[in-house]
């Protein structure tokens, strides 16, 4: 069961509720409301699908006063409309662009209007923000995971929006006060920095450190940041002329995320691996407003193993009162995304029988900033795998036996990896992932991660992407272990045709190769029974595969 509340009180939306309505399984997606409280807009799916439904609700009444379908985001609530970006995974724009491709809306009694966007091509994604004040309209356009374009504004002329600065980075907003535009930029090494720009010049405010910067809000006329240190969030606090306040670090690593913020205040997220989440308010200092925890013996370590071309790299183990040497590791690297500690359920009853759960942070991600991304992208992928055969291999060389598991763009890792070097697990799971580097781009949207993978299409690109695809690398001669292939039938971002080819040809060549197909799940999810069911097999198909 999801549900939306008021903190600490009354439920405002129910999955339950909309599953007896709508007679179907339903995921929820997100929420915003407007900062009077009147109205709610949230999203939700059928099935766990990207492609959803957002309602407008009158949080007074209930009443569902606006419905609109599919993938609408960035709700944005004025006092006499709402601005909401659509995007195409289908057909064209309104401006005659082929999908996929987002644009920006203004809605209000008068109707809908796309108000930006015009002109932008397949493959851009524009996302929209208010400052904290709400007079400032802050518009990232993006392409890849590598480039950002911010434009600014009066928040309700839209016609006034400017370009006031891009580059070849990720670029975030911040806030705007008093006309200085705060921005977060990985120019330079590509760990991260705060800027302020006013009338075309540009100041650094907090500079790049040791670790990445990785988000930062205005709270209060100070900046809070979240930065990275071996893949581990700690906050720190600075004036706006960038002097460093405070720090503020936790009893044991974990991932922090600001959820809301409105000038003088801000509720930020805690998670780590046996703490699903702590809720804590910042208005100068920190304080815990709620949270939930699993009991038990539990201890977070952390080591590093060495790549091939001697890259050191970082991984997490968990592990509980006794240690069977029986490892379940978790990996990713890819499209800019840090693996930081998280909550998995499923691995709490391992970590119960003696097992012990790894987590790998792999070039590719953004655990250690750009560079660390770019290392792992397109023509570097391969460094992507290496890291992850370093991280098992060490694993293996200290007597554990080993399940390799990855999803999505880790779902990529752990089947090149296993086509690659069977011999450094003992158990795959590969869950909704991309397989085929010769068609990805050609299946649903895959043409937006071109970018990342590179370009099937360019003999240059194709070269490389041939030389690891896990679909064209499958060797009969190998010994391949106990694979488990999981994937859902609504998957509308990942064609579970990737999954489906890899597994019958394992499965032609006589490996022990398993596949389970969920039709009420996608890429985003599935509702809180099937992903439960879901979770559960995973476990099962581990214990059983490690014998443990």
């Amino acid at each position: 069961r999801q549900v939306i509340r008021w903190l600490g009180g009354k439920i405002i939306v129910d999955s339950k509720a909309l599953e007896e309505e709508l007679n179907d399984e339903v995921l929820l997606q997100g929420f915003t409301a407007d900062k009077n409280g009147k109205f709610l807009a949230y999203s939700f799916s059928i099935g766990g699908a990207d492609e959803g439904i957002t309602r407008i609700i009158n949080l007074e009444t209930g009443e569902v006063i606006e419905e609109m379908k599919p993938s609408v985001w960035n709700i944005a609530f004025l006092e006499d409309g709402y601005y909401f970006s659509r995007f195409y995974r289908h057909g064209e724009t309104p401006d005659g662009v082929k999908a996929p491709a987002v644009r920006l809306f203004w809605k209000d009694k008068g109707g809908e209007k796309m108000v930006f966007g015009k002109g932008l091509g397949s493959g851009y994604f524009i996302g929209l923000g208010k400052s904290t004040d709400g007079k400032t309209a802050m518009v990232t356009v993006t392409f890849g995971w590598n480039s950002a374009e911010i434009y600014v504004g009066p928040i309700g002329e839209p016609e006034k929006w400017e370009k006031v600065y891009s580059a070849d980075v990720p670029v975030q907003p911040v806030d705007v006060i008093d006309g200085t535009i705060y921005l977060l930029t990985k120019e330079g090494k590509g760990l991260g920095k705060v800027i302020a720009v006013k009338d075309g010049k540009v100041e650094e405010v907090i500079p790049e450190g040791e670790f990445p910067l990785e988000w930062a809000i205005l709270v209060d006329g100070k900046i809070l940041a979240g930065r990275l240190v071996h893949a581990s969030h700690r906050l720190e606090v600075y004036s706006l002329a960038g002097e460093k306040l405070d720090e503020v670090t936790f009893d044991l690593p974990g991932s922090v995320y600001p959820l809301d913020a409105d000038g003088k205040r801000a509720i930020v997220r805690y998670e780590s691996f046996t703490v699903p989440y702590r809720l804590y308010e910042f208005d100068g200092g920190l304080e815990l407003v709620e949270g939930q925890e699993v009991e038990g013996a539990f201890r977070v370590e952390e080591d590093f193993a060495v790549s091939k071309d001697g890259t050191s790299v970082h991984y997490f183990l968990v592990k509980g009162e006794r240690d069977e040497k029986k490892a379940w590791v978790f990996g990713y690297g890819g499209f800019n995304i840090s693996l930081t500690p998280r909550f998995f359920p499923q691995a709490i009853p391992f970590i119960k029988r003696g097992g012990t759960f790894a987590m790998a942070n792999l070039r590719g991600g953004s655990e250690y900033g750009e560079e660390w991304h770019r290392a792992g992208m397109r023509e570097n992928k391969q460094n992507v795998f290496d890291d992850f055969i370093a991280v098992l291999g060490r694993l293996k060389a200290e007597g554990y036996r080993v399940a390799a598991w990855g999803r999505s763009n880790g779902g990529l890792l752990v089947s090149a990896t296993l086509t690659q070097r069977p011999d450094v697990m003992d158990a795959a799971l590969i869950g909704y992932p991309v397989i085929d580097m010769m068609r990805f781009h050609k299946l649903y949207i895959g043409s937006v991660w071109v970018p990342e993978y590179g370009n099937p299409d360019d003999p240059k690109d194709r070269e490389f992407l041939l030389k690891y695809s896990p679909y064209h690398n499958v060797d009969p001669t190998k010994k391949y272990p106990p694979t488990l292939l999981y994937n859902g039938l609504h998957d509308d971002r990942v064609h579970p045709a990737h999954a489906l080819k890899f597994f019958m040809t394992l499965k032609e060549i006589g490996a022990p190769v398993y596949l389970r197909v969920e039709t009420k799940s996608g890429h985003m999810g599935a509702s809180p029974e099937t992903r439960a069911r879901e979770l559960t097999d995973l476990a099962a198909f581990v214990i059983g595969a490690l014998g443990l």
